[in-house]
């Protein structure tokens, strides 16, 4: 049975289908997988650095932790757009897959793209899509994956990115999930280098280089979840064999880049954190 059972309090409860394991059998099945990837409305970026640790209170005189906390936001907003951010996942993990049936027949993310409209743009509020709409292009499953949580948060003085969310395997046409897996990525419990936040403030761009190691580190994760031991491999498949062949980063090819959204206006001038001290990182 997939289904995970937790342990809670003296009893044992079931729990929502947070892990689902792909079979082999049922990856032999699939023939024409969509990659897809969405972020909640309401996922961030989230800033949970000065409420949450007091460590920064001499530091901020008398600004307000929940000020700091929104102003470092805005610099968040800045650093990566929603689009970007979760498409990652879907690029990365295809990238990290074997080159063998079925992820050498996947649909071309253009014409995913193209089928699903503006849902691949910055939509707010991100509408779950509709997946039928695929099925002319000859798909039978999709892999997608969410972020539902990503931000900033400290403790202690330290402070990094983080992602949450969850990535499935399911068949169109009859909803079936045959993988499911939750994820959970935080430099701080990692261990991963101080993000110091004045220093972000600054330079926003340190805070997307944090969260970009993050979210490869989920794909290669989702990339061996997706690859069972006990599936008939597919012999990689040799020029004109009539399958796809998918490249690392299908979006950055010529006319399937999705048009960015537009930059949000810069925050006044009081909007600015206090000035880190010490060297840039």
């Amino acid at each position: 049975m997939r289904i995970t059972l937790c342990l809670a309090g003296l009893g044992l409860f079931l729990c929502g289908c947070s892990h689902v394991a792909l079979s082999g059998s049922d990856l032999d099945q699939v023939n024409r997988p969509v990659f897809l990837s969405r972020i909640d409305e309401g996922a961030g970026p989230e800033s949970r650095v000065f409420r949450d640790d007091a460590t920064y209170a001499a530091k901020l005189k008398t600004l307000a932790p929940e000020e700091a906390d929104r102003r470092l936001r805005l610099k968040l907003v800045k650093a990566v757009s929603r689009f970007a951010l979760s498409d990652r996942l879907r690029a990365d993990t295809l990238a990290f897959l074997p080159q063998e049936r079925p992820w050498t027949n996947v649909v071309d993310a253009a014409q995913v793209a193209s089928a699903l409209d503006s849902f691949l743009v910055e939509e707010v509020p991100a509408h779950e899509p509709n997946y039928a709409l695929l099925k002319p292009f000859g798909a039978d499953s999709v892999v997608e994956f969410v972020v539902e949580h990503y931000g900033m948060r400290s403790e202690g003085g330290k402070a990094g990115a983080y992602v949450k969310g969850f990535a499935r395997m399911f068949r169109i046409d009859s909803g079936q999930e045959i993988w499911r897996q939750s994820f959970s990525k935080d430099a701080v419990e990692a261990g991963m280098s101080n993000l110091d936040p004045f220093w972000v403030g600054k330079n926003p761009l340190l805070f997307r280089n944090q969260i970009d190691l993050l979210l490869d580190d989920a794909a290669r994760g989702f990339a061996k979840e997706l690859s069972p031991a006990d599936r008939r491999h597919g012999a990689a498949l040799k020029p004109g064999a009539g399958e796809l062949q998918t490249a690392p980063d299908d979006t950055q090819a010529a006319g399937t880049q999705t048009p960015a959204a537009p930059r949000p206006p810069p925050p006044p001038p009081d909007d600015e954190l206090p000035p880190p001290d010490g060297a840039a990182p």
